[in-house]
């Protein structure tokens, strides 16, 4: 390849890759492939973007590339992807110093159009020729008539409203610039709502022209395809009409501080929430010059010390009451990464000895050294999570990918942090030669270059920033010219009529697309193997796991009456984390993590398709091990489930105060979901459960119980017994097993044993209740008895006012299957709807970050907003959703692009873990393969007139009337109407 100079080339052999680093030679550009048999194959462009002020400008040209450019001159090319690639990743994403646009699929001719889309994106794009795409991506100014307020609106603007809303969110934001107040990343990258206004479009322009060059880029392949012709195909379509350049783009260092820096701010708590022991004081300190085996001993390091169960730092600081929550650890993937602790929870007043308990503990660990276990159970950890290389959805060559740039970006060679095989051997023996506690010298103690961080609570702050801003816009309102004020409102009707404009079908057709010929018209399917075990059903599923067993005990939860279900959504929080008969719980922690890969808990309910209203809900435990490790995994979960000491008092209230804490966490990070599922819990089973073993009737028992704890002990523990005695019993268990054939045949030999020992573990259970608890009487199942049923409360319509400063707004309901049955056509509607309706009216015109509706064989459905600026409004245009569908109108290649969208979705590559996850969903909710093949049928075989026929099912679901929002008080205060009830999601009990 004349055109590139091969740098230098390596087998990683742990990853079974061919790996080369090059350099184009006319452009500069940076290149890493490597060369496997995956076929789930990876492309990125990555750009240096170190952020100059928090104006997001990174960010806001990172949504706005994506909204068409030269070669396809769409009005946004992403969404005409989303709709219809069989992409298996497709996003881009801003980070403090890098911005990233990566791609993934396993069909050839899909991953060469989406590799030609993004790269004509990143180097044309029509963002800097025509300044409303900044207007709607970034921000602008609205006024829909001259009487009306003057308001900003523009995605990224209400996306980081969003962000700001979130306390942790905030307190990185400031740690950030407290630790490196000279550089790139003490400023926001993703852009302040406060600074976003003063990015004009010029510096817009300026911005993209300066980073966005192949010298400043660095562009990675990954998996199983023709390396030479893909880097002579970029050469000859883009790379080869650049030359090289000096982008000055390095990201500077931090010059080391002499002494600690301090930062004290604020964050917006409701008005009936505390303002006592509601602080956050975090620790950071810098951790420079890393190679690759110090950067993965940090993150060993970060577990032993602080993210373990019981770890010192941690559990000093608890025992000293301050903070009920500690986290942070290592922090890197930036130029100077960093350790950080974190005590929420606490008052400023304890900042002092805050810092000495730091300082004393790591002193006392340096010295005296670290618990050997622990790093030991870390580190094989680590190394199962890393050979399993189980990411979820996320292609494991993208993780690759990112991790190769933590590195190069910086200097580094792109592989350095993906050999970790000979570190983890390393490491095990330098447990025992004090290296760990060097580190903890080295980096961590009399280390200057620190910061103290304190965020503390102030009520109203969001409504008091709120009205700064509307005078703030009120008054350049009052000093426009009335050609200003017409300008204003010309506008935002021009941008409005830009928005509302369809790209013409000529432009459109310039987007590669496949064809329906391209899709595999089989479904994937699943199978299992009904056999029983010492009397219990096994449910086995026999796939290629290269030795690993997932194994899944599932305990039917139909025993536990309403009242009970969440104290077993407390158990997923409580089994594992105390002392049992045989460990404390810190080495109960370290065993299971040095023999398996690591042990879950969970509560799902399961809906019965061909029985709406039915479920089966599971309590499940799952274990992934190695096949000579059943004998472990087995009796440590009889150990776990039948000998947990629950009246362990100190460690109870522990656990308490980390679940409050981290349940809100979840509930502020996943708002839309919690408000779907309240939504859909007011008429649904399923629904219901899912409320009351995770959602915002969990979170609110979490807080009642953890109140409660501090003045009575024992009803909790009795209560966690009475209902581990009612689940735990072997009637009321089955096993699901997903491995090879061998690892099927070591578990049967060890179950046996298995099932005495369990037997024997719920009558010592019940004998201990019968001790500890007075009127303790043992579980005795009703023969022929009903079934207890959950009580759905109707349509509540809550508003749940936060110190958010935007919106989740969800509208949930039910379509009747009897009537309306289930068609794969609804993952076709779910594509139109997300990316044209919904897209359109919520993200496009409304600024709303996010929008997804979706529609379930057992009828459910949904339509909910992310990060929204909007309520009424977003209401409103639910209500259009039935008359939309009814007048959809489309061409035959449009419907082609939604139908391999759907099927995109369906074919989603799945690790081991997830198809036995999925296998079990099959088995418990009755959906069989034919269903399956039906439903690909069907979505392949969609056209316009079924599409129409739809509009009945959302018509359907929106009658349910069931609605719920979580979000910005004065919003939800001022549409009261919309609502049966609003009231303070946060409040204090």
């Amino acid at each position: 390849m004349k055109n590139y100079e091969l740098i230098e080339k390596k087998r990683i052999e742990e990853l079974s890759t061919d790996a080369c680093i090059y350099r184009h030679k006319k452009s500069g550009a940076r290149i890493f492939t490597m060369k496997n048999s995956d076929d789930n194959k990876v492309f990125g462009i990555a750009f240096r973007t170190p952020a100059e002020d928090s104006t997001g400008v990174a960010h806001i040209t990172e949504h706005s590339v994506l909204c068409g450019s030269d070669k396809f001159p769409l009005k946004d090319p992403f969404v005409e992807l989303a709709k219809g690639s069989l992409n298996t990743f497709l996003n881009a994403m801003t980070y403090p110093d890098k911005t990233v646009y990566p791609i993934a699929s396993r069909n050839d001719k899909d991953f060469d159009n989406l590799m030609d889309v993004y790269m004509d994106a990143v180097f044309h794009p029509n963002s800097v020729k025509d300044p409303r795409i900044m207007m709607q991506e970034g921000w602008h100014y609205e006024m829909q008539d001259e009487k009306d307020d003057l308001i900003y609106n523009g995605v990224v603007y209400n996306e980081m409203k969003g962000v700001f809303s979130n306390p942790e969110s905030v307190l990185e934001r400031y740690i950030m610039h407290a630790l490196f107040p000279d550089t790139t990343y003490g400023n926001e990258s993703g852009g302040d709502p406060v600074n976003i206004p003063d990015l004009t479009f010029e510096d817009f322009k300026a911005f993209h022209a300066r980073f966005y060059h192949p010298s400043n880029s660095y562009i990675f392949l990954y998996g199983d395809m023709d390396m030479e012709k893909k880097l002579e195909w970029l050469d000859k379509a883009y790379l080869s009409e650049y030359t090289a350049i000096e982008p000055n783009s390095d990201i500077a260092a931090q010059k080391p501080f002499d002494k600690m820096q301090e930062e004290e701010i604020s964050y917006s708590v409701g008005e009936n929430e505390p303002l006592e022991k509601n602080t956050y004081l975090s620790w950071n300190v810098v951790v420079d010059a890393l190679d690759s085996k110090s950067n993965l001993a940090l993150d060993i390091l970060d577990y032993a010390l602080l993210s373990s169960p019981g770890a010192p730092l941690k559990q000093a600081l608890i025992d000293a009451g301050i903070g009920e929550d500690i986290f942070g650890g290592f922090q890197d993937g930036i130029k100077q990464p960093y350790f950080s602790v974190t005590a929420k929870g606490t008052d400023k007043k304890d900042k002092k000895k805050f810092l000495e308990i730091i300082e004393g503990t790591l002193k006392k660990l340096a010295k005296e050294g670290l618990d050997k276990k622990t790093l030991l159970a870390a580190i094989n950890h680590d190394e199962f999570q890393y050979r399993e290389a189980d990411y979820g959805r996320t292609p494991k060559g993208l993780v690759y990918s990112l991790t190769s740039l933590d590195t190069w970006l910086y200097g580094g060679k792109p592989w350095d942090y993906l050999f970790c095989e000979k570190y983890y051997k390393e490491l095990r023996k330098d447990v025992e030669e004090g290296y760990f506690e060097k580190l903890i010298e080295k980096y961590l103690l009399g280390n200057k270059h620190s910061a103290l961080v304190i965020c503390k609570p102030e009520r109203g702050l969001t409504e008091k920033r709120e009205e700064e801003l509307k005078k703030k816009l009120a008054a350049v309102k009052a000093k426009m010219s009335k050609e200003e004020i017409k300008k204003c409102v010309s506008d935002t009707k021009m941008l409005k009529e830009y928005q509302e404009e369809p790209t013409s079908e000529e432009n459109l057709e310039k987007l590669p697309l496949l064809s329906i010929s391209d899709i595999d018209k089989k479904a994937e399917t699943f199978s299992w193997k009904e056999t029983r075990l010492s009397d219990t059903l096994l449910i086995g599923t026999e796939l290629e796991t290269r030795g690993i067993a997932y194994l899944r005990f599932n305990f039917n939860t139909a025993c536990l009456t309403e009242e009970e279900l969440p104290y077993a959504g407390f158990l997923k929080t409580v089994l594992g984390y105390m002392d049992t008969e045989k460990h404390t719980y810190q080495d109960l922690t370290s065993d299971i993590l040095l023999n398996t890969g690591g042990i879950n808990f969970d509560a799902s309910a399961y809906p019965n398709i061909s029985k709406y209203g039915w479920y089966t809900g599971i309590f499940s435990i799952d274990v992934k091990l190695l096949y000579d490790g059943f004998s472990f995994g087995l009796d440590i979960v009889n150990e776990i489930v039948h000998t947990t000491k629950f009246e362990d008092d100190k460690r109870m209230q522990e656990i308490l105060n980390e679940a409050r804490s981290r349940e809100r966490m979840k509930v502020e990070g996943s708002s839309h979901s919690y408000a779907v599922n309240r939504a859909t819990s007011y008429f649904s089973a399923t629904g219901r459960y899912a409320d009351l073993t995770g959602g915002i009737s969990y979170y609110r028992f979490i807080n009642r119980i953890s109140d409660e704890f501090k003045k009575d002990k024992k009803t909790l523990q009795k209560k966690l017994r009475e209902v581990a005695c009612k689940l735990f019993r072997p009637e009321n268990m089955f096993i699901s097993l997903a491995c090879e054939k061998e690892g099927n045949d070591a578990f049967a030999k060890e179950f046996p044993k298995f099932k005495k020992n369990f037997e024997q573990g719920i009558r010592k259970l019940e004998e201990k209740a019968g001790k500890l608890d007075k009127g303790f009487k043992p579980y005795k199942a009703s023969a022929g008895k009903a079934l207890p049923q959950l009580t759905l409360s109707g349509n509540l319509n809550e508003g749940f006012k936060t110190p958010s400063q935007v919106n989740y707004v969800a509208r949930s309901g039910l379509y009747d299957t009897k009537k309306h049955p289930y068609t794969g056509a609804l993952k076709v509607l779910k594509v139109i709807l997300n990316y044209q309706y919904l897209w359109l009216n919520l993200r496009v015109k409304g600024g709303a970050y996010g929008c997804m509706s979706g529609f379930g064989r057992s009828g459910e459905g949904y339509f909910v907003s992310y990060r929204d600026p909007h309520l009424k409004e977003t209401l409103d245009i639910y209500e259009g959703i039935p008359k939309f569908i009814k007048d959809f109108k489309t061409s035959e290649r449009d419907m082609t692009k939604y139908i391999i969208g759907a099927i995109s979705e369906l074919d989603t590559p799945r690790t081991n873990s997830a198809k036995a996850a999925l296998t079990l969903s099959a088995f418990l909710s009755h959906v069989t393969n034919d269903m399956l093949q039906e439903e690909r049928d069907q979505i392949l075989a969609t056209s316009e007139a079924k599409i129409n026929a739809l509009s009945d099912y959302a018509k359907e679901i929106l009658e349910k009337g069931a609605a719920c929002t979580v979000g910005n008080n004065k919003l939800i205060e001022d549409n009261k109407d919309k609502f049966y009830t609003t009231e303070e999601l946060f409040k204090q009990n």
